[in-house]
């Protein structure tokens, strides 16, 4: 595996992120289907990464998406704009009054609790970013001089809304990847957005594709087998155990089959309880193994906790640490994000240095 070179920090942004960004609708404690009242937050998988660079790290990045022109998609270009990402790069699309032709997402997460496991139903069809084709974003100025961005961010997500999007990530992982922008990839397996249009069939194909353009790539051992059809061996249905030995060839047997790769990364959970788990991560990098062990980490809401482990990992490269600092800041600031609500991390910095160290929780006054 070749290293990964880090552009000089002398372009617009650190840092852009290609895909969806939704408006989620959380009931808290409460239940989907029984709440009377929700609060509002937003995300996406490739938005989150974003966000956690800007917020927790202080680093200039963008989000290219689309929403459709009306009050909703103001309330997510506000939440956008709070999160200090550049909206200079997201498409307005006229709304047509009911939603037909285009709307925007939305995703109603509920957080789980012990027994109870955290459970999410989006209601993202026709939504303006799904309908974005090639030649929409001028990705030739975006990453040109006068522009540029030190890396490009996108996933599986954004590649599953349509036939349309996957083209569209193609064609700024290239754009990306002719001015010297790493290029990284969080698999982010969804059976929801992948069941109507070929299933795991369909995912392979599109992702296996996709993937000959990544520098770094991300998963989980479902991630890797669903979207690329590389199996974890001796693991339970439960993932009871995760063996380490058997993540290690996993990787070895993702790096052999896409050599363009330079960083798979996979984070290691097992979910004990919904409000418990064990948390940690494994790399594989110049055909080394990192490997940051388990910890047991309490939950109060895990969605986005991989993206939170994608910027705290992308972060320590683009600030030139070695790679076992970047996987355990990685491993700490998505530990830190699912201590508090909503998708996006809450967390500073220092907390994450202090976590990384394994500071104590006493309280900082």
């Amino acid at each position: 595996m070749e290293p990964l070179p880090i552009p000089d920090a002398n372009r617009r942004w650190d840092c852009i992120s290609l895909g969806e960004v939704m408006l989620r609708l959380d009931p808290g404690e409460g239940r989907i289907h029984t709440t009377r009242s929700f609060a509002v937050w937003e995300g996406g998988g490739e938005y989150n990464v974003a966000r956690g660079l800007r917020r927790c790290f202080g680093l200039r990045t963008a989000i290219a998406t689309a929403l459709a022109e009306n009050p909703i998609g103001r309330l997510v270009e506000d939440f956008i704009l709070q999160g200090g990402v550049d909206t200079s790069l997201l498409r307005w699309v006229a709304y047509d009054g009911v939603g037909r032709t285009v709307r925007n997402g939305l995703n109603f997460t509920e957080r789980g609790f012990g027994l109870r496991a955290a459970a999410g139903c989006s209601d993202r069809g026709n939504t303006a970013v799904s309908q974005v084709k090639p030649g929409d974003f001028d990705w030739a100025k975006i990453f040109g001089t006068g522009n540029g961005s030190r890396w490009l961010h996108t996933g599986g997500i954004f590649a599953a809304l349509s036939a349309s999007t996957a083209d569209v990530a193609a064609e700024a992982m290239d754009a990306a990847r002719g001015q010297g922008t790493p290029v990284s990839y969080d698999l982010n397996y969804r059976d929801s957005l992948w069941r109507s249009i070929g299933g795991k069939t369909k995912a392979q194909e599109v992702n296996r594709s996709l993937v000959r353009k990544v520098d770094l790539l991300l998963g989980n051992e479902e991630d890797f087998s669903a979207m690329l059809g590389v199996e974890l061996k001796g693991v339970s249905e439960d993932f009871a155990e995760l063996p380490v030995a058997a993540y290690e060839e996993m990787l070895h047997a993702v790096a052999a089959a896409y050599p363009n790769l330079k960083l798979i990364a996979s984070t290691l959970r097992t979910a004990t309880t919904a409000s418990r788990n064990a948390w940690g991560a494994i790399a594989l990098y110049q055909d080394k193994i990192v490997h940051v062990p388990q910890m047991e980490i309490d939950i109060l809401d895990r969605v986005g906790g991989g993206d939170s482990f994608a910027s705290g990992l992308v972060y320590g490269l683009l600030a030139g640490k070695p790679i076992e600092w970047a996987v355990r800041c990685g491993v700490a600031h998505g530990a830190l994000a699912m201590t508090t609500a909503g998708d996006t991390s809450m967390a500073t910095l220092a907390e994450v240095e202090r976590a990384m160290k394994g500071g104590s929780a006493r309280i900082a006054r």
